[in-house]
């Protein structure tokens, strides 16, 4: 089945992170991982209310990519939806129910990652995500209290249908993106193509939610055609 995680990236508030505790504890949720927070103080202890054994339970990392390292799908949180096709960074969006959809039927752990309140995730940090997720929010102030944003998604996650289709391990998934950036480089693709296209690839990879069965498979295709290239320059030389 599909365990969720809540990821708070360098949360700013106490507060805040009790609050998230409490919401947590509201839908029967236990997985809580904080990057950089600022200390556990009274406040967010008063926060978090009857939460308080799940706030103090909370796994604390230095970075974000330590706080991911087992995770099969990663799923970055905005406000700020992309507005063309061509804003890869954060198109496509998918709100918290059609989340649930694309979840349903699947194993694995998935992280909801939420940044920092003043200013959310950076592009580097939407870019690492498989999807990218918004609540569909007033246009005029799209913008929610941190508790508030993880309530909604929980809400909607809380009676996921457990399901029995594995979802590829962070690793290979990683693995897979580094690769198409080195082919990318490998081939005569134009230089101030790939970095967008890479992350093009990642979105609709992300999307598919591949097993570790198609991540080893497309890797392999990658190879052959390495190999072929190589070949090709041989023989012209």
């Amino acid at each position: 089945m599909v365990h969720i995680r809540v990821i708070l990236l360098e949360p700013i508030y106490g507060g805040n992170i009790g609050a998230v505790a409490r919401v947590m504890m509201n839908f029967g949720f236990r997985d809580l991982v904080l990057v950089n927070p600022p200390p556990i103080d009274d406040e967010a202890r008063a926060f978090a209310s009857n939460a308080i054994a799940l706030l103090e339970s909370a796994r604390i990392c230095e970075r974000l990519e330590d706080a991911t390292l087992d995770s099969n799908l990663l799923v970055g949180t905005t406000s700020k939806a992309g507005l063309t096709e061509n804003r890869h960074v954060r198109m496509p969006v998918f709100s918290p129910k059609e989340l649930k959809r694309k979840l349903e039927g699947k194993k694995g752990i998935v992280s909801l990652i939420f940044g920092r309140e003043s200013s959310g995730l950076r592009v580097d940090e939407l870019s690492r995500c498989d999807l990218i997720a918004v609540i569909p929010a007033s246009a005029e102030y799209p913008v929610m209290n941190l508790s508030h944003a993880v309530a909604i998604f929980l809400y909607e996650l809380q009676d996921l249908r457990p399901g029995s289709y594995p979802l590829a391990g962070r690793l290979d998934l990683d693995l897979l993106y580094e690769h198409i950036h080195e082919f990318l480089h490998k081939i005569p693709y134009p230089p101030h193509k790939r970095e967008k296209t890479s992350l093009m690839i990642r979105r609709i990879l992300g999307r598919a939610e591949l097993t570790g069965r198609e991540v080893q498979t497309l890797r392999g295709i990658l190879k052959k055609a390495e190999i072929a290239i190589e070949g090709g320059e041989r023989s012209k030389g």
